[in-house]
């Protein structure tokens, strides 16, 4: 939806759309205990969960095909001013298509329930994000994302009605059995 109303190639869309389907594709090498723990990460759980992103770009980068996708997968954890992780990227450096996930997937994480707390409505997750506008997010994309927010509002309450967890919460083996990716 933000690619959509940044008016992206089709081209762009489609590596973007494939990338964002694989963005936790790492996450297979964590296991569910420290995914779905109720409390606090310990330093080491930390560091394994900063993991996921080069674990899932070293997965997809064997595969030609996969290669310009597992660059976006590696940087969709960097944050604009610096200190995310794996590498401390910063603003422009950090693929365009890495920040609109970023963007989407902290859209996910915080409307939806986590083992430690609730779902937060569409309206607080785009207070909480507006500041940390330029710290943590790109303020194009999230210029972006707040002209969509009530399509985007309108994907979750749908996804809400049918039940459809969100996909940032589904464990490994129901995930080997799901098609419901967003």
């Amino acid at each position: 939806m933000i690619a959509e109303a940044m008016q992206l190639p089709e081209k762009e869309k489609g590596i973007l759309h494939t990338a964002a389907h694989l963005h936790d594709i790492g996450k297979i090498g964590i296991s569910d205990k420290i995914l779905n723990k109720p409390g606090s990460l310990t330093a080491e759980e930390n560091e394994q969960i900063q993991a996921h992103p080069r674990i899932g770009c070293n997965i997809l980068g064997r595969l030609p095909m996969f290669r310009e996708i597992s660059m976006i997968v590696l940087y969709h954890h960097e944050r604009f001013d610096g200190l995310g992780y794996p590498e401390g990227l910063t603003g422009e450096n950090i693929p365009l298509a890495s920040r609109i996930i970023s963007t989407a997937d902290t859209i996910d994480a915080i409307t939806a329930d986590r083992p430690y707390r609730k779902a937060k409505s569409a309206e607080e997750c785009f207070l909480e994000m507006e500041l940390h506008t330029g710290s943590q997010f790109c303020p194009t994309v999230i210029s972006y994302a707040t002209m969509i927010k009530d399509d985007i509002e309108g994907v979750l309450n749908e996804l809400k009605i049918k039940g459809i967890k969100h996909y940032a919460f589904v464990g490994h083996e129901e995930l080997m059995h799901s098609r419901r990716l967003i």
